[in-house]
């Protein structure tokens, strides 16, 4: 008699476990359904993002209209994935782009290839690629998303109002900054 006695409690204390278990997941779960809800309507409303977010690259400009990118490569050679193409022309006096001896002839970046690690942003000795708030990059092929220089630049300031970043307006200079005096030893500052 004492093993039925011991397999007719077996069940029980199988029954009275679930039992316990259920109540506690239906607890969790009730609690939830009290709480405010987080949800955003997305495309009507946006979230805010951080102030450092990195998000899609702009090519910027001097105030008088001029290229930053004085086509040095050093955004392509900070690149851990490769994704960014410079190819550099001399500038002439008849047709001046940048204020430095050459520009970005060419200037390209695979948006599906980078990682938004901001080395380029960095590399830049003259701050012409930033990383902006925006993350909407969708597109359907993928050949859109090879970024040429025409949709990376950002709108001449004579001609429109200059883009905003991150809920402020980009400081921009009239001109370009004044070049490092070299320091003994052979480098620059």
């Amino acid at each position: 008699m004492d093993d039925i006695e011991r397999r007719s409690q077996r069940p029980r204390q199988n029954v009275l476990q679930d039992v316990g278990a259920l109540v506690t997941g239906l607890r969790t779960t009730l609690g939830q359904r009290f709480q405010p809800q987080v949800t955003v309507n997305y495309p009507e409303e946006k979230t805010p993002r951080a102030a450092r977010y990195r998000g899609r690259h702009y090519l910027r400009r001097y105030d008088n209209g001029l290229e930053r990118c004085i086509g040095c490569e050093l955004c392509a050679a900070a690149c851990p994935v490769g994704c960014i193409l410079v190819i550099a022309a001399e500038n002439t006096e008849e047709h001046r782009v940048s204020p430095g001896e050459r520009y970005a002839k060419v200037y390209e970046i695979n948006m599906l290839r980078c990682i938004f690690c901001g080395y380029c942003e960095e590399a830049c000795p003259v701050q012409a690629i930033v990383l902006g708030p925006e993350y909407e990059l969708s597109d359907v092929s993928r050949e859109r998303f090879v970024y040429t220089k025409d949709m990376l630049l950002e709108p001449n300031p004579d001609q429109q109002d200059p883009l905003v970043v991150g809920g402020e307006q980009r400081q921009t200079t009239t001109s370009p900054p004044p070049l490092p005096l070299p320091r003994e030893g052979g480098g620059t500052a």
